[in-house]
């Protein structure tokens, strides 16, 4: 099983929209929550941050594979924004996913054969109305309100970021996704690819994230939000190394 959990194949999809909320933490709380082979991908050495994303997907299929057999699901997923130095010295930047949710009984299955992101089966509700999206989950409590104005967005209240061009660089996804067999000391690292990644600022009115909430960290604070549309995506097959650090 650990052989097809290292991503045997490419996977491509098109993302109708990706909705995405970044928090900032302070960089103590969240160094026991990755592997010993990451290190935290830091803002001014202080924050760290947790992306919360969530995605309409279309056509999720093994790359190469004709579009009709393709599978439309919504995911969702809590990740640390983290580095990694690989074998030949190279530092990679990317995530670390904590845990993933889907609304598709049959992506949990394939997801949890060839991939360790951890995904369980959730119901999602998308209401729009305007400008406005509400994305909720009976499931789980998750309930997420926000805009999508014209004009000028303001960073969320207590931001740590002072623009939105900072801001952008920790708006995810990013290049790599990582993770980690202890006992072999091996990390799986997988490359997303995508065209015309131009993420829209959203204001967040209202959230109440239970995951999050879950893992009990102190001084959490909204720092970024943003929304992509009709992009392309594909995900290279997995490569590996066994970790020398």
């Amino acid at each position: 099983m650990n052989l097809f959990k290292k991503h045997p194949f490419a996977v491509e999809a098109f993302f109708e929209r990706s909705d995405v909320l970044a928090f900032a933490v302070p960089k103590e709380e969240l160094e026991p929550l990755i592997p010993e082979c990451l290190s935290l991908d830091t803002f001014e050495d202080k924050w760290v941050f947790i992306a919360v994303a969530m995605v309409q997907t279309k056509g999720l299929r093994p790359k190469g594979f004709p579009k009709f057999m393709g599978n439309d699901f919504f995911l969702s997923g809590y990740r640390i924004f983290v580095r990694y130095r690989n074998n030949a010295g190279k530092i990679m930047r990317g995530l670390y996913i904590l845990k993933s949710e889907t609304d598709k009984a049959k992506m949990v299955l394939g997801g949890n054969t060839f991939t360790h992101y951890k995904y369980s089966k959730i119901k999602v509700i998308r209401e729009e109305n305007g400008i406005t999206t509400r994305i909720s989950s009976p499931t789980t409590g998750m309930n997420i309100l926000f805009e999508e104005p014209e004009g000028d967005v303001p960073l969320p209240e207590g931001s740590p970021f002072p623009d939105w061009k900072q801001a952008r660089k920790f708006a995810g996804p990013l290049p790599f996704t990582f993770t980690y067999n202890k006992p072999k000391r091996e990390v799986t690292i997988i490359q997303g690819v995508r065209q015309n990644w131009k993420p829209k600022p959203l204001r967040v009115l209202e959230y109440d994230i239970p995951f999050v909430n879950g893992l009990n960290l102190e001084g959490v604070i909204l720092a970024n939000a943003f929304s992509i549309q009709n992009i392309p995506y594909w995900w290279k097959k997995g490569q590996y190394e066994i970790w020398e650090g």
